[in-house]
């Protein structure tokens, strides 16, 4: 077995066996819906996809999976939040699936998005009385995208509210208020970073819980760089001194 394979395989045993001390952390702070065995289940398996992770610092990563804690979010296959290595530290990036479950979990509103590619049937209308109508073809191929489209509705209140962003306004956007350069996480994930733009303009017009606020608290943190406050006290992420030593060796700290 190679040093580093051996080395990689220290980092997740370090990270695996702090994230199980987390659980009864994540307990305190989790919705009934998302036991916190599972969010440990998940983390571990993120770890072992993504080898990157792996090398991050042992306070980012328990600080990421805290912040999904709070918000009842996953991390993972589900799409409403992803663990993010920036170089060697974890963060937590909410996705648009999340918003959208964040919105219906309050339940004072509904809204839903759509991205819309190459050969896709698409009309829309802003203004005083907006609309869209979309017809997917079949097409989903990154670099055929072509404009993203977030939907909200709140209840009892007659009416939609509707943006419709083409590829080119979701560039001049990030190019206009991306602190962070290549490490933003639209480099790669784009269509989802083009459908969350769209979301947060449509939820200025909604009722927004608390959750949603630090979504969006989140969201600024990740485009400006500036640290993220959620109100989560350092020593509910970690509690073990010992772990932190640990975790800068295993990390080549």
């Amino acid at each position: 077995m190679s040093t580093e394979l051996v080395k990689q395989n220290s980092q997740v045993a370090t990270l695996t066996d702090a994230i199980k001390k987390m659980i009864p952390q994540f307990k305190l702070a989790l919705p009934a819906h998302l036991p916190p065995e599972r969010l440990a289940r998940i983390a571990m398996t993120e770890l072992r996809k993504n080898p990157a992770l792996s090398r991050c610092t042992v306070p980012s990563v328990l600080g990421s999976l805290m912040q999904a804690a709070t918000l009842g979010l996953e991390p993972g296959v589900l799409g409403q939040a992803y663990l993010i290595p920036y170089r060697n530290e974890c963060q937590l990036v909410p996705g648009w699936q999340g918003i959208v479950d964040l919105v219906s979990r309050a339940g004072r509103a509904a809204v839903w998005t759509g991205a819309v590619f190459e050969g896709d049937l698409f009309e829309y209308q802003l203004g005083s009385e907006p609309f869209v109508r979309h017809q997917p073809q079949g097409e989903d191929a990154p670099d055929k995208l072509t404009h993203v489209y977030a939907v909200g509705s709140i209840n009892g209140v007659q009416g939609r509210i509707v943006e419709v962003w083409p590829v080119k306004k979701i560039t001049r956007h990030r190019d206009r208020f991306n602190k962070v350069g290549q490490r933003h996480y639209s480099y790669e994930h784009f269509e989802m970073y083009g459908r969350k733009v769209a979301l947060l303009q449509v939820l200025k017009y909604i009722p927004k819980s608390i959750e949603l606020v630090k979504v969006i608290q989140i969201e600024h943190g990740l485009t400006t760089g500036e640290p993220v406050d959620l109100d989560i006290p350092i020593d509910t992420v970690i509690t073990n001194a010992d772990l932190v030593v640990d975790a800068e060796t295993a990390v080549g700290g």
